[in-house]
């Protein structure tokens, strides 16, 4: 028999593959954990509480301030606690607490930055001792060597300058600064590095161009860090400024304390006043600050 002539098997029909259902989506939502939304109502109200009772008393007459429900809204609300802080050297106070913090942030960034770039780019025994010895400031509090530094800065002829304030202040906020920014800069991709050095860059090219713009979180979570502890020392300044020349917002509260009394409404005013320009610096810097602090760096 040919082969022309051979049997061919009969073609069976597959049978025609049925889309899978469609599963109903469910209009209902997974069940929340209660405990942690009351939790949260909770601390939203140890936050919020505060904060409302120092509004309401700031917009209080003196008279006023010591009587009745401290969370009842004013009955007749008043701006002249506004006004008495604003005509009495206020802008002096913010101008020179201005001073402090940028003074305060520029040398944190501009020392804390290349401290945690060798710290983190060096792979040698002496680099990380170094380190390890430069973070035991973070165990020593300001109030221990309190008198050592105002030797130091009498010795410097600095008592009484805002460079008392400043260089201290700057001091104590360097070992956390370099311990954010080295657990930040560690999250820099070292093919990055290697790519760079294979086209020639040096370390400085390496840093300006690579190692800054890719660590904006932890360099923000520093601006803020610093910005914090500058504009809301009190210790240094108190201890080492005496004129009103270089008095600081902190200190500036002292005006509304007298030996028979307390303006309270003009205290809290002024408080309200001061607090105002760092709750902008970070609502401008909240996102960066936030992944910086959960060690994500500039990814």
């Amino acid at each position: 028999m040919s082969h022309d002539t051979l049997p061919r098997p009969a073609k069976t029909e597959e049978p025609a593959t049925q889309p899978p259902p469609t599963r109903r989506r469910r209009h209902w939502t997974k069940r929340g954990n209660p405990l942690a939304g009351l939790g949260s109502v909770v601390w939203l109200a140890v936050v919020i509480i505060p904060i409302y009772a120092m509004l309401s008393a700031s917009l209080t007459s003196q008279d006023k301030a010591l009587t009745g429900n401290p969370l009842k809204p004013p009955t007749s609300p008043t701006l002249d606690n506004y006004n008495t802080v604003l005509n009495s050297g206020f802008g002096h106070l913010l101008s020179n607490t201005a001073i402090v913090a940028v003074a305060v942030v520029a040398i944190v960034l501009g020392l804390s930055v290349p401290l945690a770039y060798v710290a983190v780019r060096t792979r040698n025994r002496w680099s990380g001792t170094a380190f390890r010895v430069f973070l035991l400031g973070v165990a020593i509090p300001a109030q221990a060597v309190v008198v050592p530094l105002y030797l130091m800065i009498a010795k410097l002829d600095l008592y009484d300058s805002l460079l008392a304030v400043i260089l201290p202040t700057a001091a104590f906020a360097m070992p956390v600064s370099v311990l954010v920014l080295v657990g930040s800069l560690r999250d820099v991709s070292e093919e990055l590095y290697e790519a760079m050095a294979l086209d020639g860059a040096s370390p400085q090219r390496m840093l300006f161009q690579l190692t800054i713009p890719m660590a904006k979180g932890g360099i923000s979570t520093v601006v803020i860090y610093a910005s914090l502890q500058a504009w809301n020392g009190f210790i240094f300044p108190l201890i080492f400024t005496q004129s009103d020349g270089p008095r600081v917002l902190t200190l500036g509260l002292f005006n509304y304390v007298s030996q028979f009394g307390v303006n309270i409404p003009a205290l809290l005013a002024s408080v309200v006043l001061s607090g105002i320009p760092i709750f902008v610096v970070y609502l401008v810097a909240r996102r960066a600050l936030v992944g910086g602090l959960m060690g994500v760096g500039g990814k």
